[in-house]
């Protein structure tokens, strides 16, 4: 992280002692620290902006993504950057600290989020929406002839997010005492939306954390969780995969507990509304197996 630090403050003094301006073209240059919140910047402005989102690739983990020269000259010279915040990537923190006047939609912040929470905001709809707005707002004052258009497209993208908190509300309801596990704390938000309780050892969490393997009593723990059916679904994000969550995962299947996938990113070709309400009905889904096969 110190190396990234380093090179990416390089790069960006360099752009800041010398060169022209860019020129915008009449779009409005909007910048995505990945292409889930490049999908929601671009359900908002239309045709009126042109969206770069750094990290695209689904197999890419944004936690550990090492950003290079060409990703820090975007950061700085876009009209409006939308990212995550909540140290979650970082490479965008890096550019912005050297570039304050960049404007900027941090989704952590705007969505209320305290230092220390989950930072995986983009599961929590409510940020989604909030995130959504903003992006209106700041859209709207670096192109002021556009803006009922920007307001127009971020109500109507709010209407389809309630869709799917609609949907979290109705898993809630039909499945109430609902418990699982997660071999990465990625589903929090998920989990609270739709009443499942998470009964993952925290340790296991915190190795994971760290880049660390949990230790053999917390693997033992959630194995046990999984072959005795004390939860009803495990939540697995396969862009972290390791020899652990390999057990997990090959227990869960044995014991016929329902695997649902949860990613960082989404699939090349789908937007961020259609991505979510696939791991909606897919989990929707799992515990329909689990009822059918407890019934």
């Amino acid at each position: 992280m110190r190396r990234l630090l380093i090179s990416l403050v390089g790069v960006v003094l360099t752009l800041s002692a010398c060169g022209s301006p860019p020129d915008h073209g009449g779009t409005v240059d909007v910048v995505a620290s990945t292409a889930v919140w490049g999908s929601v910047a671009s359900a908002v402005g239309g045709e009126y902006i042109r969206v770069r989102s750094i990290i695209d690739n689904p197999a890419e983990d944004p936690h550990s993504y090492d950003a290079s020269p060409a990703d820090a000259a975007a950061i700085a010279d876009a009209q409006l950057v939308v990212y995550n915040g909540g140290d979650y990537d970082h490479f965008v923190d890096a550019v912005l600290d050297q570039h304050e006047a960049v404007t900027r939609v941090d989704a952590f912040t705007v969505g209320g989020h305290q230092p220390g929470s989950n930072p995986h905001v983009f599961y929590d709809l409510d940020t989604v929406s909030a995130v959504a707005t903003a992006i209106a707002d700041q859209l709207a004052a670096i192109d002021p002839p556009h803006t009922a258009d920007y307001k127009t497209n971020a109500q109507r993208y709010a209407a389809q997010i309630r869709g799917l908190v609609d949907a979290e509300r109705g898993i809630a309801a039909s499945n109430p005492g609902t418990s699982a596990i997660a071999t990465e704390d990625i589903a929090h938000y998920l989990e609270a939306a739709t009443g499942i309780s998470d009964k993952t050892p925290a340790g296991y969490y915190k190795s994971v954390e760290a880049d660390a393997d949990p230790s053999p009593a917390d693997i033992a723990a959630v194995l046990d969780l999984v072959n005795s059916h004390a939860v009803q679904v495990l939540f697995f994000n396969p862009q972290t995969d390791t020899p652990v969550t390999h057990r997990v995962v090959d227990a869960a299947n044995s014991a016929g507990v329902p695997v649902v996938l949860v990613r960082e990113t989404m699939s090349a070709g789908t937007d961020f509304s259609t991505w979510q309400r696939q791991t909606i009905d897919a989990l929707s889904d799992a515990l329909r197996r689990t009822d059918s096969h407890t019934s």
